[in-house]
């Protein structure tokens, strides 16, 4: 079954949605299977275009910043869609941020307006921080807002059931939107450049302070593309959402990516495995996304109960290495035998390179595949930025339709990221074999430098993954006053079995050198992640560290 036809770089995220609907009108855009929500693309477009019309009717002028602080409801999907019609950036909101990180995100952005749940966790999660940070909305009327430390805040649409003080509800705006005519949309949609930024997605704080990445239709539409031609998503396909939406992940690799193949979105509210599995298995989902952790809870959870997941054919596994034992049991168990992997950041729309539904199994756990259709990637030398022989490590960088516009008032960073020739540098260390496949590395800001030498902890994670009791580990560096850094293994061990830090030292010993064995091994049952699922390392550093009482001279114990 043939994809939507359109042209990159002549085409809006409005543009994309009324052309899909024209030509698979009675195809499912978005369903929730168990829920009664659902929509064709031609009830799609409609509800869209009444999202678009709401948001003009609350004064929202092409290129103003609206913020989106909420799980993958219903209304998020419309939102995307729906601004991206009548012109404005969406600006994602981490569902893990409190106060601080909010109050800083929508200062930093420059946003007009905030549509939000009442929380994840509880109903009044979000509820009592917006209070913390906006006390004025008690008193507002809405879209009246005056906020002493958010001045240029004005609107707050309320998402779930019931009013509160100083928020429009989502029906609120809707019914404003009837005062919009369909000739003032259509003048608004028609004049959107693809070259616009429609998106805002920040960093998402692994390694510092988020910083506004700014993607434009052309970004995200092309990004979405190539990923879909890879997988070959058709309109029969069913994509399984379970990864955050306010992600790239979820909202690239998951709903854009459907509706440039004219694919079903099935999301997940929030992430839980049996969801997951129940939504697979009710849906009758072709493929599902997720992070390895994701994955690795799903498959625990088929242990236990049953569930038909035979109509899964594809995916995406990213966002942290895949260890063989997950992809190969995802093939067997799951039955997705054409799953991929993507490797990608924030800056490049997200996807850089991608592995094909064809590849061998073990160059789909071994590489994070070859470049996008239509884009570039070359391993440069870290130091003189000269490119490197094929099997030589390097920095990864791209080119293409998919690299930012750039971050949002921060130009300076802007140049680092991006050189004059248009090349975005990753940070990432890789290596390309001579069929242009990539193997992640290491990240420059994560290599530990011990008594001189460069190590990578992406090399002692990858080894210490072949230890049958280790179901995951993560290495990071902490302080050493003799060696200026020393090693430390983050490990999780398989359920029911048990190991001792003498153990894997002796594991490590003669396998691998000998100042890349950790100094010391602390056993956890999980990770400080980001709402998407990304290790925050910076913690396990800081965690370590404090653990450790920042010990003078971190020495290793033989066995």
């Amino acid at each position: 079954m043939q994809r939507p036809q359109f042209e990159l770089g002549q085409t809006t995220i409005g543009h994309l949605v009324d052309t899909v609907a024209e030509q698979f009108s009675d195809g499912k855009a978005l369903e929730y299977p168990g829920h009664h929500i659902g929509y064709t693309y031609d009830e799609f477009r409609v509800t869209c275009n009444r999202v678009a019309k709401g948001l003009m009717a609350l004064g929202i002028e092409r290129g103003d910043h609206i913020a989106i602080w909420a799980n993958n409801v219903p209304q998020w999907v419309l939102t995307q869609f729906g601004s991206g019609k009548m012109g404005a950036v969406l600006v994602t909101v981490n569902t893990n941020y409190r106060s601080f990180e909010l109050e800083y995100l929508l200062k930093q952005s420059d946003a007009t307006t905030l549509l939000m749940v009442g929380g994840v966790r509880s109903d009044d999660e979000y509820l009592k921080v917006i209070d913390d940070v906006c006390p004025e909305l008690k008193t507002a009327a809405p879209g009246k807002l005056q906020s002493a430390r958010l001045p240029k805040l004005k609107n707050v649409v309320f998402l779930g059931q019931g009013t509160h003080p100083g928020m429009f509800t989502w029906e609120d705006m809707l019914s404003l939107g009837e005062q919009v005519s369909d000739v003032s949309l259509a003048t608004r949609q028609s004049g959107l450049d693809p070259d616009d930024p429609i998106n805002m997605q920040y960093t998402s704080g692994t390694t510092g302070f988020p910083k506004g990445v700014m993607l434009t239709h052309t970004n995200l539409i092309g990004n979405a593309r190539s990923l879909a031609e890879c997988m070959d998503f058709t309109p029969a396909d069913n994509l399984c959402i379970p990864v955050p939406f306010f992600h790239c992940f979820g909202c690239v690799l998951g709903t854009l990516t459907c509706v440039v193949a004219g694919a079903t979105m099935t999301p997940v509210f929030q992430f839980n495995a049996v969801e997951v599995l129940k939504t697979i298995e009710k849906g009758r989902c072709t493929a599902v996304h997720g992070v390895p952790t994701m994955f690795i809870a799903e498959l625990e959870e088929m242990e236990k109960n049953t569930y038909d997941t035979s109509s899964l054919r594809t995916g995406i596994m990213a966002g942290s290495p895949c260890p063989i034992e997950v992809m190969t049991q995802v093939v067997d168990r799951m039955g997705a035998s054409e799953m991929t992997i993507v490797y990608g950041q924030t800056e490049a729309s997200p996807g850089i390179t991608q592995t094909r539904p064809s590849d061998s199994l073990q160059r789909r756990v071994a590489t994070v595949g070859r470049a996008l259709p239509h884009v570039e990637v070359k391993i440069v030398d870290a130091v003189t930025n000269e490119p490197v022989p094929h099997g030589r490590q390097g920095e990864l960088c791209t080119r293409g339709y998919h690299v930012m516009k750039g971050y949002y008032n921060n130009p300076e960073a802007t140049q680092k990221a991006i050189d004059a020739d248009g090349w975005l540098h990753t940070g990432d260390l890789a290596i390309m074999d001579e069929h242009g496949y990539c193997k992640i590395t290491g990240r420059i800001k994560d290599m530990i430098i011990r008594g001189g030498e460069n190590i990578y902890p992406r090399e002692i994670e990858e080894f210490l993954y072949t230890n049958e009791k280790i179901k995951d580990v993560q290495v990071v560096g902490v302080p050493s006053r003799k060696y200026g850094e020393e090693l430390t293994a983050f490990v999780q061990l398989k359920e029911g079995v048990r190991a001792t830090e003498e153990e894997l030292r002796a594991f490590c010993k003669d396998n691998i050198a000998f100042h890349k064995i950790p100094a010391f091994f602390l056993f956890v049952d999980d990770y400080p992640t980001t709402a998407s699922g990304k290790i925050q390392k910076y913690k396990l550093r800081e965690l370590a560290t404090g653990i450790l009482e920042r010990q003078e001279d971190a020495t290793i114990k033989t066995a």
